[in-house]
């Protein structure tokens, strides 16, 4: 048997982390390691704990969600997280600048039970995770922020299949749906994805979608 996926849980609402952590932990694979309230406690427990995924939300005390997903998974630290966020539609910006900071995904606070253990094992997996539904608002939105005058696909090492795969992430499609889209197996889509973000040197599909938007691949 495997060993059971370890997840710190962050709110600082305690009737919700509570629901976080019941919910987690009535499931066979998944385990709570820890939980807290605050974005400075959760980076000191998972110094302590290393878990495989925390569940962060944005707006905290002491130290906030965004601050601490950039100390949990930025790459100047020893063993980066995996860090998920859960938040409220209405704060997308908080959200985005997560994804920046390097969380693996975001669902949003109003995620069915079971949309949300998914979500945490496919970010364990190390697959990222963007709720298709708010994909193209969420970055799009501030889009104007993060793509730079002038066009610049001339300067993307992709063929042009990898290009084309790259697009669809970029607009929230799941390797299944690429692979519809494409008229190709979801083996192959897994091969493009992996060239293609080793080629461009990201870590995630998140990073690809900020990618694409920041060369004018999305519109």
């Amino acid at each position: 048997m495997t060993a059971p996926v370890r997840v710190l849980v962050c709110d600082d609402q305690a009737l919700v982390r509570t629901g976080l952590v019941t919910i987690i932990d009535a499931q066979p694979d998944l385990e709570v390691a820890g939980e807290c309230g605050d974005g400075q406690a959760a980076v000191d427990l998972a110094g302590r704990l290393c878990p495989d995924v925390v569940v962060m939300d944005v707006r905290m005390p002491v130290l906030d969600g965004i601050a601490a997903t950039r100390l949990l998974a930025g790459t100047g630290v020893p063993k980066p997280a995996k860090v998920l966020v859960v938040t409220t539609f209405n704060l997308d910006s908080y959200v985005y600048e997560a994804l920046r900071a390097g969380a693996s995904g975001f669902l949003l606070k109003d995620t069915p039970p079971a949309q949300l253990l998914q979500g945490i094992r496919t970010v364990a997996s190390g697959a990222a995770l963007l709720a298709p539904e708010v994909t193209r608002q969420l970055v799009g939105r501030y889009a104007s922020r993060i793509r730079p005058a002038g066009d610049t696909t001339g300067e993307i090492p992709l063929t042009p299949r990898e290009l084309e795969v790259l697009r669809l992430v970029a607009d929230g499609l799941s390797n299944r749906e690429i692979a519809a889209a494409l008229v190709i197996s979801q083996e192959t889509v897994k091969t493009f994805v992996s060239r293609m973000l080793a080629k461009l040197g990201l870590r995630d599909r998140v990073q690809a979608v900020i990618y694409a938007y920041r060369h004018g691949l999305v519109t």
